[in-house]
């Protein structure tokens, strides 16, 4: 653990596949303060991949041997779904400060008990929300502040796929318990990002579909949120789109933004970029959006993504009490509106919520 000789905080990452190889990990090993010290995976093949990126760390093959360990100053869960609220409550319990990649649990109430029972333990609790430091975003946001758009009155936002056939993986499950799906999935992004830029939401309406042959889990989503702002969300997820729509459409009174394409950072980061090096999160000029109305447009620089300083701002929190970068309160928020859109969908009604 940290001591005044050596105030770097010491990590261990639960898991090393998605998440943890390309997300996780990485950013970990790129953040002053912190030092990825134990991996935990029971998968040889990924054990030797974890060895090769980040031979100073510790490889351990059940969390179990990471808490009897005792040596750690923060947990982060990157497992699948299922076993989020378990791995994230071992870690309370040992009083260790936890990172859970999201969604925080498969439920409202499960998420609710985890924040209970880190309040209860005063062992720091957050949610790794990436996505709020998209470039594109970020550049939402900024150009919402300085009333570039007016007044927003429809935001409308994509993560559209094409992958025509199902899949192997926990992802394309249909037990209950793995929290599989697209709405869960992407939609724990989505949803985050609409209720961070227009406020809480006071009416739901859904639509969600089994598109594939064989699909268990819904592979083609639309969620509709009205915000008590007036501001309406559009929401789409798909893996069967041959062709993408526009990232984001945010329609304002004054003038709109159109953004196409992904953010670069999760792009950069499989092909092995990492944060600090040269035009990192930075998009070239040919994928900025564009503002304007009718045929007066132009383009506008999209904001450089910033994925570190989810784990920066969780560096500060362990080594000042500074606020963690994500309120676990407000993931709870998101899985209460992916409930209602899932009622929604199985009655075809819109749904009131709060």
């Amino acid at each position: 653990m940290r001591t005044s000789s050596d105030p770097t905080a010491r990590v261990g990452l639960i898991g090393y596949g998605l998440a943890g190889s390309v997300f996780h990990a990485p950013l970990i090993a790129a953040t002053s303060g912190l030092r990825l010290d134990a991996i935990v995976t029971s998968d040889a093949g990924r054990q030797d991949r974890a060895h090769r990126d980040h031979p100073e760390a510790r490889l351990l093959a059940r969390a179990e041997d990471m808490w009897a360990a005792g040596d750690l100053d923060l947990v982060v869960v990157a497992t699948p779904n299922r076993s989020h609220v378990p791995l994230a409550m071992a870690a309370i319990e040992a009083g260790v400060a936890v990172v859970v990649d999201k969604p925080l649990a498969p439920t409202a109430a499960e998420g609710r008990a985890l924040i209970a029972a880190a309040e209860h333990g005063g062992v720091p609790l957050t949610v790794f929300q990436n996505r709020r430091w998209d470039g594109d975003f970020q550049t939402v946001r900024r150009l919402i502040d300085d009333g570039s758009l007016g007044r927003v009155l429809r935001f409308e936002s994509r993560f559209e796929r094409w992958r025509p056939e199902v899949g192997p993986g926990w992802r394309e499950s249909g037990a209950p318990g793995d929290a599989g799906g697209l709405l869960v999935d992407l939609g724990a992004h989505l949803v985050d990002q609409a209720v961070v830029l227009f406020g809480p939401v006071v009416t739901v309406y859904a639509e969600l579909d089994r598109r594939r042959p064989g699909a268990a889990v819904d592979d083609d989503a639309f969620v509709a949120l009205t915000h008590a702002s007036g501001t309406r969300s559009h929401l789409w997820m798909s893996v069967v789109d041959a062709q993408s729509g526009p990232r984001m459409r945010v329609l304002g009174d004054r003038a709109a933004y159109v953004k196409m394409g992904l953010d670069v950072q999760e792009e950069a980061l499989r092909d092995g970029a990492r944060p600090g090096d040269h035009g990192w999160g930075e998009e070239t000029p040919d994928r900025w959006g564009l503002v304007g109305a009718d045929d007066d447009l132009r383009p506008v620089r999209t904001e450089r993504g910033c994925y570190e300083e989810f784990y920066a701002a969780v560096a500060a929190s362990l080594r000042d009490g500074s606020p963690m970068p994500v309120d676990p309160a407000d993931t709870v928020v998101v899985l209460d509106l992916i409930d209602a859109a899932q009622r929604s969908a199985a009655t075809g009604e819109t749904v009131r919520v709060g």
